[in-house]
């Protein structure tokens, strides 16, 4: 028999979810032709009565999605992290300011995605639904994680997005520490006084091994799964700067107004502490494979090692 894997998608725990909330009855899947992408498909499957195609119609979708939440049901609505950004008024309009239920996924965002080019890289996502009004905003950082923080949407008050990814990542959580997961509470994966890396999505993993790497060197790290960009979990922020000093920021996603962007806001107000950001530059993706393009944009685990260093050395 073999042994469980270590590396999960968020697309797949997404799918997963959805499967398991389907014993809630008023739970329904809407679709605009990427079902198979974003895993939404195995729900299609096995309830195509509770599942709504809209083809290549991503506005139309939101709409749809507004019209179910305002009718009592519990909608998720899934297509490519960059389509979403088309429906942006009907998200902001038809979902956000009523404060619907409505539930939106954005798959296949980031650097992360790899050979899709910079058209499908969607680099903005999270500071863009960040700005809305009403809206939680989500970004898992393995499939284990993205299957809990889904399953705790239904019992969310108000409309949120999440952002999950085509390509497997090392596991941060196992089936019990998963358990540990709450919207709105970042999660301790390490512990240390002398620099605080603060990660969500493919880069906590990241930020695990330049943790490790540094503890070899006699740098304790506190790494925090940061799934959460808002509400941001400002109580655990207050906590690392006070307790560490110095913050790093990491994410697959451009410096300006995401993870970084939410931390710095804050602090800027609460705790004046040397913050480093690592993230996507003010620029577009490009195509390549991902591991390739993390090394162009500056988003590896050496890069985000040099950064706490810079991080401490401007206590």
């Amino acid at each position: 028999m073999s042994s469980p894997s270590i590396y999960g998608a968020s697309r797949d725990g997404y799918g997963n979810a959805l499967l398991r909330l389907a014993a809630n009855p008023d739970v329904v899947v809407l679709e605009a032709d990427l079902g198979k992408s974003t895993k939404s498909c195995h729900f299609r499957t096995k309830y195509p009565d509770r599942t709504i195609s809209l083809g290549i119609a991503e506005q139309n979708m939101m709409l749809v999605a507004a019209g179910l939440a305002s009718s009592g049901k519990i909608p998720f609505a899934s297509t490519f992290a960059i389509f979403t950004e088309r429906g942006f008024e009907q998200i902001r309009n038809g979902i956000a300011r009523p404060g619907l239920n409505a539930h939106i996924c954005g798959s296949h965002g980031g650097i992360h995605t790899g050979s899709d080019g910079s058209s499908a890289q969607s680099i903005e996502d999270l500071a863009i639904y960040r700005t809305v009004p009403n809206r939680t905003v989500i970004q898992p950082s393995d499939d284990l994680s993205a299957e809990e923080l889904t399953m705790q949407l239904v019992n969310l008050d108000g409309p949120s997005y999440m952002r999950t990814v085509r390509n497997k990542v090392q596991r941060t959580y196992d089936e019990i520490t998963k358990n540990n997961i709450k919207i709105g509470k970042g999660n301790v994966i390490m512990s240390g006084d002398d620099v605080a890396i603060v990660a969500c999505g493919v880069m906590v993993s990241k930020s695990i091994e330049a943790a490790k790497i540094l503890k070899e060197e006699g740098i304790n790290v506190t790494v925090i799964d940061m799934h959460t960009i808002k509400p941001l979990d400002t109580e655990l922020i207050d906590s690392i700067s006070s307790k560490c000093k110095c913050i790093v920021t990491a994410e697959d996603h451009s410096v300006i107004g995401g993870l970084g962007s939410a931390i710095s806001e804050h602090n800027s107000k609460t705790n004046l502490v040397p913050i480093e950001m690592i993230g996507v530059k003010d620029r577009f993706g490009e195509s390549g494979d991902s591991e390739e393009l993390f090394e162009i944009m500056n988003l590896t685990t050496v890069d985000i090692l040099n950064a706490a260093k810079e991080s401490m050395a401007r206590k």
